[in-house]
């Protein structure tokens, strides 16, 4: 039995604390966040009464609770400090991605993990999902046969892709921008289905929808807090103690992210990723596609048709898998629906984070090598924004040269 804590009890803690409620592996020991509204609503769902703690207290609270695990939560920008002091108190790390924003948190963890001997782990629950696992399966065992190309679209609609804008995730300073925080995700599967590090990065990038100076109003567009029982309790019951408003106009000021972003990835071994994020499209969905010597991959997800209202749409789609070989009629993969919480990979990662089911045979269990490869990525796609230019990944100080 060992006992966890969670620091950052947004929206995103809920997945952590109810798994770690319900698990015979662990016991859920303490609370961390700044605002004490918050930690009161997470005890009343769980019906609990797990200690409450500030920032100021959270080292001296590890060593209090006996806490042998730190669950990571908190706005992106911070995941450095709580990762560092957790494994230098002792403790093993879980982590929400990405695992640091920046070049000096990515030095710092990887310094401290080297130093204590203690695991990090990062939530890339989308290596879990049951389709993206048959990707997996199908390339490893040479399906098309050697990959040449990776072409790899992601839709984000007017509801979920606007939530990005209306939190603290809006300014690249707190997120590393939707490169570093919602792409981490997807070149980290990128990285995990081909085997490969990257190696070279090039990007386009613009705010094109969002913001002020794109000269848009629109009232569908303002997030309902009252409509939803579990963000009012969250947000705009907790307001008074913090100012955090969790409902900001994406067409106001202060937004210093892109939404619609192109970047190319060569990976050693030659293999290049052509990939495209926006996120005002007025459905949600992405489609990957592998070249290979012998054939083509294609996979299509349909998370939902249209964005009917500012509040995001449930994650359960609709996927197609097909492999076609060279003069070969294609061959239909899998064609239904996924599980809930993104395509059925939350409750998977749960259970193997955990402890309460085995290490996967597929290598999903995601460690700090991993959030550090999709982090550069990430990182030197920004870079290219600014500069114009390729960006070898070798080139980013955080490249320590250290490999799992």
């Amino acid at each position: 039995m060992r006992r966890y804590a969670i620091v950052g009890l947004g929206s995103r803690a809920q997945l952590f604390a109810r798994a770690l409620a319900g698990s015979p592996r662990a016991e859920l020991a303490a609370f961390c966040d700044s605002n004490e509204t918050r930690m009161r609503v997470h005890n009343g769902w769980l019906g609990t009464a797990v200690p409450g703690y500030r920032p100021d207290d959270f080292t001296a609270m590890l060593a209090k609770e006996r806490i042998d695990v730190v669950v990571v939560c908190t706005p992106d920008h911070t995941h450095a400090d709580y990762v560092v002091a957790a494994l230098h108190a002792g403790c093993d790390v879980v982590t929400e991605k990405p695992m640091t924003t920046d070049v000096d948190g990515a030095r710092r963890i990887l310094a401290a993990r080297r130093e204590t001997g203690r695991s990090v782990r990062v939530a890339f629950n989308y290596r879990y999902n049951p389709v993206h696992r048959r990707v997996r399966e199908l390339l490893a065992a040479g399906a098309i046969g050697d990959v040449g190309s990776v072409e790899f679209s992601w839709l984000l609609d007017t509801a979920h892709g606007a939530d990005y804008f209306r939190r603290w995730h809006r300014e690249k300073a707190n997120s590393g921008g939707l490169l570093v925080h919602k792409s981490g995700h997807h070149f980290d599967l990128v990285d995990w289905w081909l085997g490969r590090d990257p190696e070279t990065v090039f990007a386009f990038g613009r705010l094109f929808f969002y913001g002020d100076e794109s000269g848009r109003a629109d009232d569908r567009f303002a997030l309902d807090l009252e409509a939803s029982p579990k963000l009012r309790a969250l947000y705009r019951d907790a307001e008074h103690e913090d100012g955090y408003v969790r409902n900001q106009n994406v067409f106001g000021p202060g937004v210093t992210i892109e939404d619609d972003l192109s970047v190319l990835v060569r990976y050693h071994g030659g293999v290049v990723l052509n990939y495209h994020l926006h996120a005002y499209s007025p459905r949600e969905g992405y489609r990957v596609a592998f070249s290979g010597s012998s054939g083509r991959l294609e996979l299509d997800v349909r998370e939902n048709e249209y964005a009917s209202d500012a509040v995001p749409a449930p994650e359960p789609g609709r996927a197609r898998l097909t492999v076609q070989r060279h003069w070969a009629p294609p061959e239909v993969v899998f064609d239904g629906v996924l599980g809930e919480g993104h395509g059925g990979g939350d409750e998977r990662m749960l259970a193997e984070l955990l402890g309460d089911a085995e290490p996967d045979e597929l290598g999903c269990a995601a460690d700090h090598d991993a959030g550090l490869r999709a982090l550069l990525t990430g990182l030197a796609a920004n870079r290219s924004l600014v500069t114009g230019r390729p960006v070898p990944v070798a080139e980013l100080p955080a490249e320590t040269g250290e490999r799992a």
